[in-house]
């Protein structure tokens, strides 16, 4: 067993911000229980209230093999919370006029223009059709361009995308020569007609990059981090980094134990920074960033966003056809939304991404992390684990709840912790 000490966590603190501090105190033993049964590497949790922090664990171990304890400051593949990162610094562009949401991405990316669509998403790559319209900037940010994951598609497309795009995490094309191999494969569906998860966002991020003239990462790195004081956040770790890294597991159902999965790394900065999921960070790090979306774009006096562009961004843009159509498998779009880069809560009874009050905002990412920001309750949540689980078309219920993956089975135990402990009317007087 290996637990360190909580990041900042003081009773009188969680006291004076609603909550119960005997009924916190039991989130760590009750998460504590998958690490002791196997079933977990370890995990890190940080909850805040009005910015003030109010519970906060780091159990088990980051390495398993070393015996290496989870820390506060663990460093972690964050996957697609990368997204709502991404979508920020797109944000920011609109702001500043250079983007508007109906613009045409093939003016900045001319790779993508005059695409062909799949007659059917899971037939023939030679079976194709015009595309009606052209991809704008609003089908990126809502993954309605028809642009796909290779694992999250089916038919021919889906070996088509793994054999000319390569891995989607970790890549050594450049940015050029990804975009021109993206532009050579048909789309899966007509830009606009549905939700489609993809690489939408990594276009977006590209895109962001091409207009400004610099690397993407760099954008991230001025406009985000730096005044965001995200320190840890980056897509590589140099080798000083490298042990707060935590190792990636899955579960072996032959073996009945956690394995662990070998990752390549790089060792220099890549060309290739995927905005759709490419970041590694820390708990304490996406705490910030997830503080200034609460903010409606604001944080310790550093302002990223105005008001109105955050609730634009909290705002749903699926058409109600389109909230029909299941999202991998689940019918998640009939408890939220999703607006520009993040989904966005109307019903939390069995919402596998939320557990907050309508008008919360998350992105999860596919190793397990998780985030949320409930505005009604001045609440931000963040989930640390690197666990893997089996990605498919209609593998959505097993990345987002466990089913399948008895790993996932500590995040409920940590969401319903947290609001069984609060009382939603604090005396802070």
């Amino acid at each position: 067993m290996s637990r360190t000490a909580p990041i900042e966590a003081d009773e009188d603190i969680s006291r004076a911000h609603g909550f119960d501090p005997a009924k916190l105190a039991q989130i760590g033993p009750a998460l504590q229980a998958y690490v002791d049964d196997g079933e977990l590497a370890g995990i890190v949790t940080l909850t805040s209230r009005a910015g003030e922090i109010v519970q906060s664990d780091a159990l088990g171990w980051s390495d398993i093999e070393s015996r290496t304890p989870m820390r506060p400051d663990t460093l972690f593949r964050i996957a697609s919370m990368t997204k709502p990162v991404t979508s920020v610094a797109a944000l920011m562009l609109i702001e500043d006029g250079l983007i508007a949401l109906d613009d045409p991405v093939s003016r900045w990316l001319p790779e993508l223009a005059n695409p062909r669509v799949l007659r059917n998403a899971a037939g023939p790559l030679e079976d194709t059709v015009s595309a009606e319209r052209e991809i704008t900037v609003e089908d990126l940010f809502t993954h309605r361009s028809g642009i796909a994951y290779g694992f999250f598609s089916e038919g021919p497309i889906k070996s088509a995308y793994d054999r000319v795009l390569g891995d989607p995490g970790m890549n050594r094309q450049t940015v050029d020569e990804w975009l021109a191999a993206l532009g050579s494969l048909p789309l899966s569906y007509q830009p606009g007609e549905r939700f489609h998860y993809g690489h939408s966002t990594d276009v977006l991020g590209f895109l962001v990059g091409r207009i400004l003239g610099k690397p993407f990462r760099q954008v991230l790195k001025e406009r985000i981090f730096e005044p965001l004081g995200m320190t840890d956040t980056d897509f590589w770790i140099p080798a000083e980094k490298r042990e707060r890294l935590a190792s990636l597991y899955r579960y072996d159902e032959q073996a009945g134990r956690l394995a662990r999965v070998e990752l390549d790394m790089y060792e220099a900065p890549p060309d290739y920074t995927p905005g759709g999921g490419g970041l590694i960070s820390s708990a304490s790090d996406y705490h910030r960033f997830a503080r200034m979306l609460l903010g409606h774009g604001a944080v310790d006096n550093v302002r990223l966003l105005k008001l109105k562009t955050v609730d634009l961004m909290m705002t749903n843009r699926l058409t109600p056809s389109q909230r029909h159509i299941p999202f991998a498998g689940m019918p998640l779009w009939e408890k939220s939304g999703f607006g520009l880069g993040v989904s966005i809560t109307e019903d939390p009874i069995d919402n596998p991404y939320s557990s907050g009050p309508p008008g919360t905002i998350t992105w999860p990412g596919i190793f397990g992390t998780w985030w949320q920001a409930d505005p009604v309750n001045d609440l931000v949540m963040i989930y640390m684990i690197q666990h893997q689980v089996p990605v498919s078309a209609n593998s959505g219920s097993t990345i987002a709840t466990g089913r399948g993956a008895v790993g996932r089975r500590a995040l409920p135990v940590y969401q319903h912790g947290i609001y069984a402990a609060l009382d939603p009317h604090p005396d802070t007087d």
